[in-house]
């Protein structure tokens, strides 16, 4: 199968997960990338954030459009997030291929294990508590300046478990959180850009901005509860893979 074929196969994907779920498509695109398109770990970090930032700016139009955006929660999150990420973004390329891959499929894990053990909140008012809000978005920062991820696979469960957002307001909001921590993580990167194979990335990008519209549409008719599961299945298969992969 060509590289354009699969690119545009796993970008398709990559979308839909960010667009349904709020977030998975870079804990999904990093093992795209390396195990189907050939990329180096630190390759498709900068790749995945790319991809990422520009897909979810994309979904992020469309949930604010039906109000699922809690912008107050969101900026919080993220300002607290854009200097841990520009570090981090900064130490990537000096972390052993192996430590990353490894690293990448523990903090996965955890978040899935988390969203499993955690249920959604009720409708009504969320409590937002800045402290727990801004240590939360410097947790995420950090994570996605060095594992090129955009932090929505511990946005969303941050969001619902540490200060009780609804399912689909957690998804609509972290996706204001991946776009702004996945541009400063990206700002740490831009010399390694340019040498991206945009023959791959492209085709990759617009797959998974189409891809991002579909999601969209996907969650107004599925559970957040059954949302909320499947982000967490999808989470832990990747997880155990790719620490499968980094322990042989």
């Amino acid at each position: 199968m060509s590289a354009l074929i699969l690119a545009l196969a796993a970008g398709a994907v990559i979308g839909l997960a960010l667009g349904a779920l709020g977030g998975g498509g870079s804990v999904l695109a990093v093992p795209a990338l390396i195990y189907l398109l050939g990329f180096s770990p630190v390759g498709a970090t900068t790749a995945s954030l790319v991809i990422v930032t520009l897909t979810s700016a994309t979904a992020l139009v469309a949930h604010a459009r039906d109000g699922h955006v809690r912008w107050r929660t969101g900026l919080l999150f993220a300002a607290a997030g854009i200097g841990p990420a520009m570090l981090g973004g900064a130490l990537a390329g000096r972390v052993p291929a192996g430590v990353l891959t490894a690293a990448f499929g523990l903090v996965a894990g955890v978040a899935a294990v988390r969203m499993l053990r955690s249920r959604p909140a009720a409708e009504g008012a969320v409590t937002v508590r800045p402290g727990r809000a801004a240590a939360a978005g410097a947790g995420l920062g950090a994570v996605t300046g060095v594992l090129g991820v955009g932090g929505g696979f511990l946005a969303v469960p941050a969001l619902v478990g540490v200060l009780g957002m609804r399912m689909r307001e957690a998804v609509g909001t972290s996706l204001l959180v991946i776009t702004v921590n996945s541009l400063a993580a990206l700002s740490m990167r831009a010399g390694t850009v340019e040498t991206l194979d945009w023959a791959v990335v492209g085709p990759f990008i617009g797959a998974a901005i189409l891809g991002a519209w579909d999601g969209k549409r996907l969650a107004v008719k599925v559970s957040g509860r059954t949302l909320q599961r499947i982000f967490a299945l999808v989470l832990l298969g990747v997880a155990a893979f790719m620490l499968i992969d980094a322990l042989l």
